[in-house]
């Protein structure tokens, strides 16, 4: 067994915040791509009021006055002078090198950059990568006040905006105008991904710092080779390509696995605490636009025809996995993908980055992996191919902080155009590009490849939202539970969707149906219905 597999996701993430050695603790080792030069120069472009200096297409990053940046900068110079001088982010160990460690070369790091032009001291301290929200709420039931922003999973919003520990942010995007629905180069989406990633309740409560969207990967070399498209259109009538419909996948799944020969079909992960994300893949797209958890009354749908089918599907897909593909995790999958080790994956987008890149010499894949849009349906004529958002980070101003409106004005610059691709571009954490600035920018599209990012982006509008509304862990662990419970056959496909629904139902109850059912609807604000042609 590789140390790649032996480490759990905790273990993997934590190494994050160290730069190269985010990936070289886990054995796929990358030595990430840097730009060629650097300026000795550490002037701003003409027009500019802020931004980083020092090496090759810094002017990318830099901003005008009448910017999202160039507001929340003058904004928190503006609090500096009347008192302001520290905020302190607590922050997912593996993410803070991107914040404290200088990218590319010559260039300061974002940390140095927030402190130099505002003067406001940042102060991040480290939270054990899966205690983010335990942390949180530790934070929030003791009125502990050790922090003045939360770095917690998007869909805790609801759960913690619930318990009054977190600020409702609205006055603040009205005064400070984020534009993070700006047509070029905000969310994908427009409204509906700010409504995705940063509301609840139709009120905004977090700023997203991510872009966890699961997207699905190939081998190209396998699809490519004359002899297996031979073989497989023999076998089942039609050309091998990547898989439009799950229908398609299932079956070029089967061609490919080949467990004795070290080559698994496909290695979407089955594991508790993460299978259930592909469940929901398969679940959603079963309707048109989408095939919802609840109706707009809050009755849980899943235990229903399509349901059931969902759920017999995820359960025979594992004739085409590992064996031990119940407790697969992220490290196991990563580490037998760059092992050569499958046809097909669905992963966070940075696994090309790591697997795809010359100067691993671990992977025996660079060069070999194609990316694709997630298999769908035919359903009323259309193609509906659904992916989904899991683990995201979002950042939120508690109710102790004691400068709320200093807190906003950094994270409305952290997470605005410029200074987001710039950082998601930094190899030293796991912030993934999710806004259309990060899809077209070159240093991203580097780091992250442009075949790729392309793909990414058109994943991210196919994209649904898992449950994000109060409850939304209980909810979760009563899927995932009984997922886990038809994958090893002590349950069928019929009784773990009906015990999911008698258990969802007792949630809803204890959380409050009314304000369930406010959450459901304005949730649903952020489904996808854009519709692909058959043909």
């Amino acid at each position: 067994m590789t140390d790649l597999m032996r480490m759990s996701r905790r273990r993997l993430l934590a190494t994050g915040g160290k730069a190269a050695l985010y990936a070289g603790a886990i054995g796929i080792a990358p030595k990430f791509i840097r730009p060629g030069r650097a300026y000795a120069a550490d002037a701003l472009a003409p027009g500019m009021i802020g931004g980083p200096t020092g090496f090759e297409g810094a002017e990318r990053y830099q901003y005008g006055a009448e910017t999202p940046e160039g507001r929340a900068i003058e904004a928190a110079k503006q609090l500096k002078a009347s008192g302001v001088d520290r905020i302190v982010l607590g922050l997912s160990d593996g993410s803070i090198g991107q914040l404290t460690q200088p990218f590319p070369a010559g260039a300061p790091s974002i940390k140095e950059l927030w402190e130099r032009e505002t003067g406001i001291t940042l102060e991040i301290v480290g939270v054990p990568n899966g205690q983010e929200f335990t942390k949180t709420m530790q934070d929030i039931s003791t009125r502990g006040g050790a922090y003045d922003i939360y770095a917690v999973e998007w869909n805790r919003l609801g759960d913690l905006a619930e318990t009054g520990g977190i600020i409702k942010l609205d006055d603040f995007v009205e005064k400070h105008r984020p534009e993070w629905d700006d047509p070029e180069t905000g969310y994908v989406g427009g409204a509906k991904g700010v409504s995705l990633l940063n509301q609840y309740r139709g009120s905004t409560y977090g700023v997203s710092l991510d872009g966890d969207f699961q997207t699905w990967v190939y081998r190209t070399d396998l699809f490519n080779d004359p002899a297996e498209q031979k073989a497989f259109k023999d076998r089942y009538g039609y050309d091998l390509a990547p898989p439009r419909t799950w229908k398609q996948l299932d079956e070029i799944g089967m061609f490919f696995h080949r467990p004795d020969n070290g080559l698994l079909g496909s290695t979407d992960i089955r594991n508790q605490g993460w299978g259930y994300t592909n469940w929901y893949q398969r679940y959603v797209s079963m309707g048109s636009p989408n095939q919802f958890l609840f109706d707009d009354d809050g009755r849980a749908l899943i235990n229903s025809e399509a349901g059931i089918a969902a759920t017999q599907e995820y359960i025979d897909s594992l004739a085409y996995k590992s064996p031990d593909a119940i407790s697969w995790g992220w490290p196991e999958q990563y580490g037998n993908f760059a092992n050569g080790g499958a046809a097909m994956t669905c992963a966070f987008s940075n696994l090309p980055k790591f697997l795809d890149n010359p100067a691993n010499a671990d992977s025996k894949v660079t060069g070999k992996i194609g990316s694709m849009l997630p298999p769908g349906r035919e359903v009323d004529g259309g193609l509906v191919r659904r992916s989904v958002l899991w683990l995201n980070l979002s950042a939120s101003i508690s109710s102790q902080a004691k400068n709320p409106e200093a807190c906003y004005a950094l994270l409305q610059w952290l997470g605005s155009a410029r200074i987001y691709a710039w950082m998601t571009a930094n190899p030293g954490g796991y912030f993934d590009p999710f806004r259309l600035s990060d899809f077209s920018d070159p240093l991203v599209r580097q780091t992250y490849h442009a075949y790729h990012m392309d793909v990414v982006r058109e994943t991210v509008e196919r994209t649904v939202p898992t449950i994000n509304y109060p409850g939304a862990t209980a909810f979760h662990n009563a899927l995932d539970e009984n997922l886990v419970a038809a994958l090893t056959k002590s349950k069928t496909a019929e009784q773990a969707m009906a015990d999911t629904e008698r258990e969802w139902q007792r949630i809803a109850r204890r959380t409050g149906e009314d304000k369930l059912l406010e959450a459901i609807r304005t949730n649903k604000e952020a489904w996808p219905t854009i519709i692909d042609p058959i043909g």
